[in-house]
């Protein structure tokens, strides 16, 4: 039997945390949830389970005490981290954000939905998406929902 799937998202927005885990519930209520709410305490989160990590990681850029992108260099570098996939779910667009998160390791960036609808259909996709099939399915949900998505 296989360990469940556990999503850990990092976000400084109490209410985006909300509405996404809300979403993942209708969406697949079997998916373990956790959230950080900035880049430091996501670090200390994955390095105190390291025996239980998260499948996917889904990180916010712009966050007080340590933004995404420090964290996300931060999760490649380390040796017991490095192979979780890491989102990058945020509201810029910005190519600079883009290019310098796929750079550092990111498997895919994305904007965040503008509705509770299209969220539901993205973690959907996520949700029962074997992960090296996800790219692939992300990129094909672009033109669904309003969501900018790179892979």
């Amino acid at each position: 039997m296989t360990q469940p799937r556990s999503f850990l998202l990092v976000d400084d927005d109490i209410d985006d945390i909300i509405i996404f885990q809300e979403s993942l519930k209708k969406v697949d209520e079997k998916i373990q949830f956790y959230s950080a709410n900035n880049g430091k305490a996501a670090i200390d989160f994955l390095t105190a389970n390291i025996n239980q990590l998260p499948s996917l990681i889904f990180l916010d850029i712009n966050m007080p005490r340590m933004d995404g992108k420090e964290c996300l260099k931060i999760i490649k570098q380390h040796e017991k981290l490095k192979h979780i996939p890491v989102l990058m779910y945020t509201t810029s667009s910005q190519s600079s954000d883009i290019e310098e998160t796929m750079m550092l390791g990111a498997m895919c960036f994305i904007t965040k939905p503008w509705g509770v609808k299209e969220l539901k259909i993205l973690l959907s996709a996520i949700a029962h998406t074997p992960v090296t099939k996800l790219p692939s399915t992300l990129q094909s949900l672009e033109k669904d929902i309003s969501c900018f998505i790179v892979c």
